[in-house]
């Protein structure tokens, strides 16, 4: 029931990872690591509700890191307010995602992935401030705060 919250995202299965990963777990060892959100969110793909991670409301310095493998993957000189109830950043760190396109039932869009265990962070649109012009909408559920 818990999975209700989430938002359509897992009315279909996650699209198979094809690309290979550094940082594997089994599904028993996932489940350990992760809250139940932090796994749906990045073993299942889904979407956490807006508003709803502590992390969108988090101004000090520091590093946004994988929630799954602690790889860093933002920084938050690059984090804004999107308004969009989401944490929003215009740049990633060198190397620390891979994207790839969804055909999902929202139409197509570019997910956004750790680049060392394979998980879901969420999206990447054209709609960002400069000077990249792109809004990474990310879950807050996938990612850990390190302030510097």
């Amino acid at each position: 029931m818990h999975r209700r919250i989430f938002l359509l995202a897992t009315l279909a299965a996650p699209m198979a990872r094809a690309e290979t990963v550094e940082f594997t777990l089994t599904e028993a060892e996932w489940r350990a690591r992760l809250s139940g959100t932090a796994y749906d969110v990045l073993r299942e793909e889904a979407t956490e509700r807006p508003h709803s991670s502590p992390l969108n409301l988090e101004t000090r310095p520091g590093t946004y890191h994988c929630a799954g493998c602690d790889l860093p993957v933002f920084s938050s000189s690059t984090k804004y307010d999107s308004g969009t109830g989401w944490p929003s950043f215009w740049e990633p760190l060198p190397d620390a995602i891979r994207t790839r396109q969804d055909g999902g039932f929202f139409g197509a869009r570019t997910e956004v992935h750790c680049r060392r265990c394979g998980g879901h962070f969420g999206h990447v649109f054209e709609d960002g401030p400069d000077p990249t012009g792109l809004r990474y909408c990310m879950n807050g559920a996938a990612l850990a705060f390190k302030p510097s």
